[in-house]
């Protein structure tokens, strides 16, 4: 085009890319975090029970039932939840709500790199606090002057690390704004900060459902906040934001708690397998709370990334400025990970 029809701050971005999504099928998949075992037994015949001809309606526009559901799983009233179409839509919804054109929005470096892109489709400015050498935060440093909205990723993406409940509670104690606790990654934490919605007014949680319960292709995710927190969001998200699958699918996934144990045990088991073996290797890496494994200090990361991808192993290469690039390997099935190992091994060692 000879002109541009964007807004300026639009033409400006890069945008987010996402990991890499292979059509051929033949790749071993340890880049995106994607669980690597199926739903619960139980969302198949619930998404086969949703397939009637209802679908020529339009779905409960606050997914009732799923709040219910959530809701009961966390403790909390149902009106303290709000479901989106993945928890990367609860986190535009809660952008697009507070902050605007020139306002600030503050997260930790590194970590999950949307935070950037969604502020910059707002116009908004960033100011990025940097982890600690032990990935922890500065309560001071971290509650920035003036910031419209602070996120924060516990677990942290790439390193998998957890700041305690404690730990975020003094954040939010710090913070004037709204304090977003990104926890796509709890389902493998040992602990969460659910709790600290009821103590603090701008705490609010996210959840999702790509990564504890297996639904990444469902997109579903929600949050967890206040009432006033909820009812305000609730006029900021689409209209239908959540399908009549997706719901269902959700509402059978959180029921099955007793599922959601037994893979989340399986893939706690290999992270401390992978983790050792990485260690053992040369990598450093940090104690995760997640499923996945963040290994820096080892042989140039692009070099061995594209060994692996080369092999049909996909990992992600992370960069981040000023940093060392970095491997984020998701935990995959104790046969996947044999197969990793068995290649990375020898690139390692030479």
């Amino acid at each position: 085009m000879s002109r541009s029809y964007f807004l300026p701050h639009i033409d400006r971005m890069a945008g987010y890319v996402p990991g890499e999504q292979p059509r051929d099928g033949v790749y071993i998949k340890l880049n995106t975090n994607e669980n690597p075992y199926p739903p619960s037994p139980r969302v198949a015949p619930a998404l086969a029970g949703a397939i009637d001809d209802r679908l020529r309606l339009y779905p409960d526009p606050m997914g009732t039932a799923f709040r219910e559901a959530a809701a009961r799983k966390h403790g909390v009233d149902p009106g303290m939840i709000l479901a989106g179409n993945g928890s990367d839509d609860i986190l535009t919804i809660i952008t697009r709500a507070f902050a605007g054109p020139g306002d600030l929005i503050a997260y930790p470096t590194p970590s999950y790199i949307l935070y950037k892109t969604l502020a910059e489709l707002q116009d908004a400015r960033v100011v990025e606090v940097p982890f600690r050498d032990n990935w922890e935060l500065s309560a001071d440093d971290f509650a920035v002057p003036g910031a419209k909205l602070t996120f924060l990723a516990n677990p942290n993406s790439p390193s998998g690390t957890s700041l305690s409940p404690a730990q975020v509670g003094e954040l939010a104690r710090k913070i004037d704004g709204p304090l977003v606790v990104d926890e796509a990654y709890a389902d493998f934490a040992e602990s969460d900060c659910v709790g600290l919605v009821a103590e603090h007014p701008n705490v609010i949680v996210t959840r999702s459902f790509s990564k504890g319960y297996s639904l990444a292709g469902m997109r579903l995710g929600y949050l967890i906040a206040q009432r006033p927190m909820v009812e305000g969001l609730a006029k900021v998200k689409d209209s239908y934001n959540c399908d009549k699958l997706s719901l269902a699918a959700g509402v059978a996934a959180i029921e099955d708690q007793e599922y959601l144990a037994e893979t989340r045990a399986k893939i706690l088991a290999t992270r401390t397998r992978l983790t050792k073996a990485a260690r053992d290797l040369g990598y450093h890496v940090p104690e995760s709370q997640a499923n996945f494994v963040w290994c820096t200090g080892g042989p140039p990361a692009s070099e061995i990334y594209q060994a692996l991808k080369e092999r049909k192993i996909l990992v992600r290469l992370m960069r981040y400025p000023g940093l060392p690039d970095g491997l984020r390997i998701t935990v995959g099935t104790d046969s996947e990970i044999d197969k990793l190992l068995e290649n990375l091994v020898p690139l390692v060692k030479g």
